[in-house]
């Protein structure tokens, strides 16, 4: 059975959960339109993220990769369109390290598009009743890093492998220790990604409908 392969990061920043980690292992072994989903977290480190998702890659041989990451900022299911070949951490990653203005893959182009139907998967999250967004941008922290790095690693090695990136808001327990910040529950993410998985797998060409910001 060909595999879909979701990663969710380990804890970071001081917090002692990660909500993408904890809906993206919900789906462990979900098999859905004849493919089974496999998971891995991911540590959020700068180069051994990297590391990882290639091991990961290699063993699973999978159809797709959907990264998923904490965003304190985002109030919803933010769908990312577009990976930078810029590391420019604004607070050091779980080893200590804050590279400042580095390429993530020294020579490598500037970005990458995402290879998943984008709107077509916001589109269907909405349509469920869960909150969701394009998003055109996915930082400079270790979540671009592995959006892009998995990028390369299609464009490198791997062309029939799509790859797309989800940041997730807090988790409810996370934003009480955050007072202003959104939330979503693990249960909603979880549910989110079903049909992620669910748009990507049943869809080629993504919608042609609206998904551009004004600021």
């Amino acid at each position: 059975m060909r595999t879909v392969l979701l990663t969710g990061f380990e804890p970071f920043a001081g917090e002692s959960v990660n909500p993408s980690w904890e809906a993206v292992r919900r789906l462990a072994d979900w098999e859905c339109r004849g493919h089974r989903v496999v998971v891995h977290r991911i540590p959020c480190v700068f180069g051994a993220a990297l590391t990882a998702l290639e091991r990961t890659v290699a063993l699973a041989d999978p159809v797709a990769v959907l990264g998923v990451g904490q965003a304190q900022s985002r109030a919803d299911v933010s769908v990312e369109r577009v990976a930078i070949n810029l590391d420019d951490a604004r607070i050091p990653d779980n080893a200590g390290r804050q590279p400042i203005d580095e390429p993530v893959i020294p020579g490598g182009p500037d970005a990458y598009f995402a290879s998943l139907p984008v709107k077509a998967i916001v589109a269907a999250v909405q349509a469920a009743g869960l909150p969701a967004s394009v998003s055109q941008t996915a930082g400079t922290f270790v979540c671009n890093h592995l959006f892009y790095g998995a990028c390369h690693l299609r464009a490198r090695h791997r062309p029939t492998m799509r790859v797309g990136f989800i940041h997730v808001p807090l988790s409810p327990e996370q934003a009480a220790r955050h007072p202003g910040s959104p939330s979503m529950s693990v249960d909603s993410v979880a549910a989110a990604l079903r049909i992620a998985v669910d748009t990507l797998l049943a869809t080629r060409t993504d919608s042609r409908i609206a998904g551009g910001r004004l600021d």
